[in-house]
């Protein structure tokens, strides 16, 4: 029995960024769709209910946090869709503060692959 591929929503304004997090999450197996900024990634969200999202926190519209908000605001499903913020913040208690604001999980630009994969699986329970 085949088991069906867990799919991802990348919101990310960067387009260097996005083939990076694209080519990484299509190699582990992953779907993968795009949002190049906060308003579009709400509205994909909600459209498209991904098994996850991966959240750039300094975007051009709206700060990766309101999306964070945003998101879990809504009524049904979409609230508790695991998202996992992606930023090149890298201060003492920036992670933290981003749990503590209802991320999943963290990951610090520059990307590391193993990293990645690695919180994907611990997040989603995947045996990959």
């Amino acid at each position: 029995m085949q088991m069906e591929r867990k799919t991802a929503l990348v919101i990310e304004d960067n387009e260097d960024n996005m083939i990076l997090i694209t080519r990484l999450l299509q190699n582990a197996g992953y779907g993968c769709e795009w949002a190049a900024s906060g308003a579009l990634g709400v509205e994909k969200a909600e459209q498209l209910l991904p098994d996850f999202i991966i959240l750039d926190i300094q975007l051009p519209d709206i700060e990766g946090t309101e999306v964070l908000q945003r998101i879990r605001a809504q009524a049904g499903p979409v609230a508790d869709i695991p998202i996992i913020a992606m930023t090149s913040y890298a201060m003492a208690g920036d992670r933290e503060k981003l749990l503590k604001l209802g991320c999943d999980g963290y990951i610090e630009k520059p990307i590391d692959p193993m990293s990645v994969i690695h919180q994907l699986k611990q997040i989603l329970g995947d045996s990959k």
